[in-house]
């Protein structure tokens, strides 16, 4: 597949509320999107890097630096997704950067070969179920308030960020308001291992999961903690590679692994994760990172590989933008369908593609 360029297009798209977590608030999005293109053939990309390197060392305006200063230069005009992992080998670290080229690539390929997303990766399902992940609130009140939308709204699971301060009594509150419900708690690497009878406390609440309780780094404090709790720990932020995975499954570390392919390096090596785990009996499921319609699509096609057991943070558009970029992704009796069309299966609506445009970059390819 010919290209003849590359553009890095930035756009702000406000939330419908904040989202709070253990590492900031978010008021809007800032997104920098990839478009490759050539004579005949487009493809998208998403960058899910934050404004600031907080959930990650990765951040917008650096990934959008690393991407036009470090990774175009080496893309060959004949490219392939699967050729872009030796291509950028040279490259160290930035995986969020490297994954909206390759979501990019990859959709212009399959865009031009009639193929989908899910069917590239190996989905076997057509729907899969939603869950909806629910910041830190200013009050309990608030939280049941919330909670109790998503659920009538049909949400298979609920899952909590949590910090602490914000833990026990909240878990408590829903637990006790909603019943038996799908409940797990996200802790975005808030706790350490000094934390662990804290945690414990979890225990008697009957949690799908804690996410990521402790630093990314600490394999070992989370074997530890896996040992003493009976909720079932998984990981999200130190899952950066199938080797990884490997290892922290190998340790003992987690029992479920969450999947995000930016974090990862794309949705190449969120297939290998996915097919590791799956060797293993180890639960997978699709995290998210306030992803437009473009990402949510590729993760909708990800949630449903045949591993991914548990529900994803797969959420409808309405859970963040009161417009997407794309035509919008409805919840329908708990489920989200997963895209069918070539590529992708979505594109931007030009209109709002345009509002949302803050500036755009294009780069010629040799």
């Amino acid at each position: 597949m010919k290209l003849a360029g590359v553009e890095l297009r930035r756009i702000r798209m406000p939330l419908v509320t904040p989202f709070r977590t253990s590492f900031g608030t978010e008021v809007d999005r800032e997104v920098l999107l990839v478009r490759v293109f050539g004579d005949e053939v487009e493809g998208w990309g998403e960058c899910v890097a934050a404004a600031g390197p907080l959930y990650s060392a990765e951040y917008v305006n650096g990934d959008e630096q690393v991407i036009r200063d470090f990774l175009l230069p080496r893309l060959p005009a004949d490219v392939t997704a699967r050729g872009l992992g030796a291509v950028f080998e040279p490259v160290r670290g930035h995986p969020m950067a490297k994954a909206a080229v390759e979501m990019a690539v990859l959709d212009a390929e399959l865009r031009l070969s009639g193929m989908s997303y899910a069917a590239y990766l190996g989905a076997t399902r057509t729907r899969v179920p939603a869950g909806v992940s629910v910041g830190i609130m200013d009050s309990i009140p608030e939280l049941l308030d919330a909670v109790a939308a998503y659920l009538q709204q049909g949400y298979a699971r609920i899952k909590l960020k949590i910090e602490p301060g914000w833990d026990l009594e909240p878990v408590r509150a829903v637990r006790e308001r909603f019943g038996d419900i799908l409940l797990q708690v996200d802790a975005n690497a808030a706790y350490r291992r000094a934390d662990l009878r804290h945690l414990a406390a979890l225990d008697p609440f009957g949690l799908l999961l804690i996410e990521q309780p402790l630093p990314e780094d600490d394999l070992l404090g989370h074997a530890r903690l896996a040992r003493a709790l009976t909720t079932p720990i998984c990981l999200d932020e130190s899952i950066v590679s199938a080797r990884a995975a490997a290892d922290a499954i190998t340790l003992g570390a987690c029992s479920i692994v969450n999947v995000k392919a930016g974090r990862v390096g794309g949705y190449l090596e969120a297939r290998r994760i996915h097919d590791l785990c799956a060797a293993h009996g180890v639960p997978v499921w699709c995290g998210g990172m306030l992803e437009t319609g473009l990402g949510r699509a590729a993760n909708l096609a990800f949630a449903a590989l045949p591993g991914c057991t548990l529900p994803g943070d797969v959420s409808a558009s309405d859970r963040y933008y009161t417009r997407d970029l794309t035509e919008p992704f409805r919840l329908a009796d708990g489920l989200m369908s997963v895209p069918s069309g070539p590529g992708l299966g979505v594109a931007p609506l030009p209109d709002i593609l345009h509002e949302f445009t803050e500036r755009t970059d294009v780069v010629r390819l040799p």
